[in-house]
């Protein structure tokens, strides 16, 4: 996937995850962004790992299905640091 792909992944991957696991947070366009970025690498390091596939063509089921289980992780654990707690 290019870069634009990436971004445009990330942006809506992000929000999906921040969209799941509501709370306050802080960051905007960017930052969600950023968290579906860093989502897509976890997703796709788990999906690896675990299922031996790799995160595929931008409209592939597989990539969205990781990248979203990636960003879920990755804004857990950055709750978890930052003593963030979740307020629907």
């Amino acid at each position: 996937m290019g870069i634009i792909a990436w971004i445009v992944l990330g942006l809506i991957v992000g929000a999906i995850a921040k969209a799941i696991m509501p709370g306050k947070d802080g960051g905007g366009l960017i930052i969600t962004m950023l968290l579906g970025v860093v989502g897509g690498f976890v997703g796709g390091i788990i999906g690896k790992a675990l299922f031996g596939v790799d995160i595929g063509g931008f409209f592939e089921i597989r990539t969205w299905l990781l990248a979203i289980l990636g960003a879920v992780i990755v804004l857990g654990i950055y709750r978890l640091v930052t003593g963030r707690k979740s307020h629907a």
